[in-house]
């Protein structure tokens, strides 16, 4: 009997704006990336869980574990150093491994270009610049090689400012600003069109850099601090500076940044997505809304799991009325026209 029901439609693509890939393949000694081709066992990010959930293109973090403290105290600036290197060579070697697969991109036109090819669109992005110096020699360094998206700290202070700390409920208000190398810093990277990341950075850091520069502000992957008041997300004022820059907030879809309580309890029901998204829509307006998820870097919801679940969330955005062309926006195209404004 001839099966006349319609085709399943194809997956809603991806731009994901944060993920901690690299940071795994590292701790296991995988230099070349092949795990993410091959796949991984528990694993939340490789190809063929990119291809089942849409993920087409994302913010590939470079992360230096370690510090003590439970990593919150400064990690040794040649070790950071040295892992840093160590990761961003990791995903030129994926690049050049299988181009058909994953591209290394440097500009909206070449994300564009690797999804219309078929291949997931990889920035470089480093999540805490504790491996350059004061200097700023291994900036250009890393420029050179790709970077082009940077978050001054990560949450523990470096010689560039102080991270946000985990910590529920809290305000972000935890601790001075940018120092005076992490104004230098901020103000090379926007120079050489780096990208600066403000998730993990604490409120007085997070109004340094807004008062730097008319340039957009960007949280790759935050959340509402009127919702889940981790210290962690925003606040309502820190979302009305990021819309009037004309900037963006990913939405992290880590269960404790979206749970009032903040627990983390991966049997957390994605209408509290759905609630931090509608929240961020009512301050940032459509354009400035999009998805960081912190897949391999926190635990998802249940229903999402890995990147191989990432349709979860977008079925879930249509139950919730959101059309068609919102979905695209915060799937794909706000990522790709934010960075078309500030990588080039």
């Amino acid at each position: 009997m001839r099966d006349f029901g319609l085709a399943p439609l194809p997956p809603q693509p991806v731009f994901d704006g944060h993920n901690d890939l690299l940071a795994h393949l590292w701790a296991a000694g995988d230099r070349t990336g092949q795990a993410f081709f091959a796949g991984r066992e528990g694993g939340a990010v490789d190809l063929a869980r990119c291809r089942a959930g849409g993920f087409a293109g994302g913010l590939f973090a470079i992360w230096v574990p370690g510090g003590g403290g439970r990593g919150m105290r400064p990690v040794p600036p040649d070790a950071a150093r040295a892992a840093t290197v160590q990761m961003a060579a990791t995903l030129r070697r994926m690049a050049a491994a299988d181009p058909a697969a994953l591209r290394l991109c440097t500009t909206a036109a070449g994300i564009a270009a690797a999804r219309a090819a078929g291949a997931v669109a990889a920035v470089m992005h480093l999540e805490g610049a504790d491996g350059i110096g004061q200097g700023l020699e291994e900036l250009e360094i890393l420029h050179a090689a790709g970077l082009r998206s940077l978050g001054p700290v990560w949450s523990r202070p470096n010689a560039f400012g102080h991270g946000v700390p985990f910590v529920h409920p809290a305000s972000p208000d935890t601790g001075p600003g940018l120092t005076e190398a992490g104004r230098r810093l901020v103000a090379e990277c926007r120079r050489l069109g780096i990208l600066v990341d403000l998730s993990h950075l604490n409120e007085a850091g997070f109004w340094d850099v807004a008062a730097m520069a008319a340039a957009p502000l960007v949280a790759s992957h935050s959340n509402v601090h009127a919702i889940c008041p981790a210290a962690r997300n925003l606040t309502d004022r820190q979302l009305d500076a990021i819309a009037e820059s004309g900037g963006l907030v990913g939405l992290n879809l880590a269960v404790q940044f979206l749970r009032p309580d903040g627990r983390r309890v991966r049997e957390t029901p994605l209408d509290l997505a759905i609630r931090h998204l509608g929240h961020l829509l009512d301050r940032l307006g459509e354009g400035g809304v999009a998805l960081g998820s912190d897949l391999d870097g926190a635990p998802m919801p249940a229903a999402v799991g890995d990147a191989g679940g990432l349709q979860a969330l977008v079925t879930a955005m249509r139950a919730a009325q959101f059309g068609d062309d919102l979905i695209d926006r915060i799937c794909w195209r706000n990522w790709q026209g934010l960075l078309a404004r500030t990588i080039g």
